[in-house]
C-alpha cells in the first residue's frame, strides 16, 4: 500500500550497496594500476578520484550497517508508520 511518505521513510539496501561498492573499489584500483603502467596520468587520477569517492561511501555504508536496525532493518521490524 502507497502512503506518499515514501521518500521520507524509504529504507536502503545497504548490503546491496555495500558489496556493489566493494566491486567499485576492486574496478577503480585496477583502472588506477593500469593506467600508471600504460602511462595515462590523467586516466589514472581521475581512477585515483573515483577510487576515493568509494572509499567515502563504504565508510559511510557500513558505518550505517553498524548502527543497527534502525538503517538496516530485518524481517522482524516492522516498517515504518506513515507521518500524520
Amino acid at each position: 500500500m502507497r502512503t506518499g511518505s515514501e521518500p521520507t521513510t524509504a529504507r536502503s539496501a545497504l548490503r546491496a550497496r555495500f558489496w556493489l561498492s566493494v566491486w567499485g573499489l576492486v574496478w577503480a584500483t585496477f583502472g588506477t594500476v593500469v593506467f600508471v603502467l600504460v602511462g595515462q596520468p590523467g586516466w589514472a587520477a581521475a581512477c585515483g578520484v573515483l577510487w576515493l569517492v568509494i572509499a567515502v561511501d563504504l565508510a559511510v555504508i557500513v558505518r550505517h550497517i553498524r548502527q543497527g536496525p534502525h538503517y538496516q532493518p530485518g524481517r522482524d521490524v516492522p516498517p515504518y508508520w506513515p507521518p500524520e
